[in-house]
């Protein structure tokens, strides 16, 4: 078992262990301590690495990785998941410089795994209740009020500008979406003072900005006249609009289990939280999902998996009209090695994404892979082009297609990314030799 776990964990390459560094401090940080020097006591057995790092105290920092998760445990007093050491732990383990163990490890390595063990062996609790199923009734039914008066709200004010003119939007600044954002929050409606807080960063920002300001205020409209409606919509579509309200859902108890290429990862964080998103498809049944991890301000989320690997797991499906969002459940083995994931063209990319859009009028992204698209630039901005060049899609104006097109060298690549209306943001590429490098 040990030897099968190592041979899995040498074909990491250094870029799939730097993309679960937390940040780009933590990745150089990590990438100086892969290195022999400063570690004694290191070793690998079946999912477990481990070793001693030495640091600025009299003890070193005592650091293990249980790789069926991947899961972290360090001395150190960092607050990041992994830390540096835990990231110069796997380098150094992935080019091969941490010995075999005949056993588990030290006491303190055995003690870690098997608490992870048997917490994750450990059946769930069944379930209490509701201390007082009346009150949470009246609390339910007091939101819901306060929701449906701030939807209506909102309403009020998108008739107001179009009454008004778009043109008076950028005469009043910022100021008065950012007021009627903080309406929304005291309405519990957490979505729709996001979606505010989009509609006035719109305004005054490009040329178009007036088209753009109108297709965000229709959609809000078709959002709030959605939720006054939700009793006659389908059960789906409801619990769509209700999570776009900003109401909360759990996952489906109906656990799904793949093996799970891991496609992307994209960290996007604001001055009140940190976003995780990580994209895995499912090799058997072929389905999307897209994991979400949250960290405090200033706080990387703890979940973190390797980019271009396989995880045999259990995910289980939040409801909605085009269930993407999934809770990550137990996993069966360490991660293994990942493939390039199949594709399609620009053509049916675009298709899929129209599908998506019919079923979810207010989806943001969409997953997709594009097999054999060529990185070209064009007078309007950088593209991914079909290799016939019959067909091509506009990369977001937050990409950055330098790296991209060095991999492409002018070669047809894979390129898996999120669609939206304002482009194709790609996020992981597999060259020529199928390794995944994330962008």
């Amino acid at each position: 078992m040990a030897e099968e776990g190592a041979d899995q964990l040498r074909r990491w390459t250094a870029d799939q262990v730097l993309a679960l560094a937390p940040d780009a401090s933590s990745r150089k940080a990590g990438a100086r301590l892969a290195a022999p020097a400063p570690w004694s006591g290191t070793g690998t057995s079946g999912s477990a690495v481990w070793g001693l790092c030495a640091g600025s105290g009299g003890s070193p920092y005592r650091t293990v990785i249980d790789m069926a998760g991947p899961g972290y445990k360090c001395s150190c007093p960092s607050r990041k998941f992994p830390c540096k050491h835990a990231l110069g732990l796997l380098l150094l383990w992935s080019g091969g410089s941490v010995p075999d163990a005949a056993d588990r490890g030290p006491d303190w390595v055995t003690e870690w795994l098997d608490a992870r063990r048997e917490r994750e062996e450990r059946p769930a609790p069944a379930s209490a209740g509701v201390a007082d199923p009346a009150a949470a009734r009246q609390r339910a039914e007091r939101r819901a009020v306060r929701v449906a008066a701030g939807a209506a709200e909102l309403d009020r004010r998108l008739a107001d500008l179009l009454r008004g003119g778009l043109a008076g939007a950028e005469r009043e600044g910022y100021g008065q979406w950012d007021e009627v954002a903080a309406r929304m929050v005291d309405a519990q409606a957490p979505g729709l003072a996001s979606r505010v807080r989009e509609l006035g960063a719109v305004v005054g920002a490009g040329g178009d900005w007036p088209g753009r300001l109108l297709e965000e205020a229709s959609l809000l409209h078709l959002l709030t006249q959605g939720y006054a409606r939700q009793d006659r919509l389908p059960e789906a579509l409801a619990a769509t609009v209700r999570t776009r309200v900003g109401f909360t859902s759990a996952a489906g108890t109906d656990a799904v289990r793949d093996r799970w290429l891991v496609l992307g990862r994209h960290d996007a964080a604001d001055d009140r939280l940190t976003t995780r998103r990580f994209w895995l498809h499912g090799l058997s049944a072929g389905r999307p999902a897209l994991l979400l991890s949250f960290g405090a301000a200033g706080r990387a989320p703890e979940l973190t998996l390797p980019v271009g690997l396989c995880l045999d797991a259990d995910l289980s499906y939040h409801p909605g009209a085009r269930p993407l969002r999934a809770a990550l459940g137990p996993a069966h083995g360490t991660p293994s090695p990942g493939t390039v994931p199949p594709g399609t063209a620009v053509g049916p990319a675009l298709s899929s994404y129209g599908a998506a859009l019919a079923d979810d009028p207010w989806l943001d992204a969409w997953p997709v892979v594009l097999t054999g698209v060529v990185p070209i630039p064009a007078p309007t901005g950088w593209q991914l082009a079909d290799a016939d060049g019959v067909d091509a899609l506009p990369l977001a104006a937050r990409a950055t297609p330098w790296q991209l097109a060095a991999v492409s060298g002018g070669h047809p690549v894979t390129v898996f990314g999120e669609l939206g209306h304002r482009g194709f943001q790609p996020f992981t590429v597999w060259g020529a030799d199928g390794v995944a490098l994330p962008l």
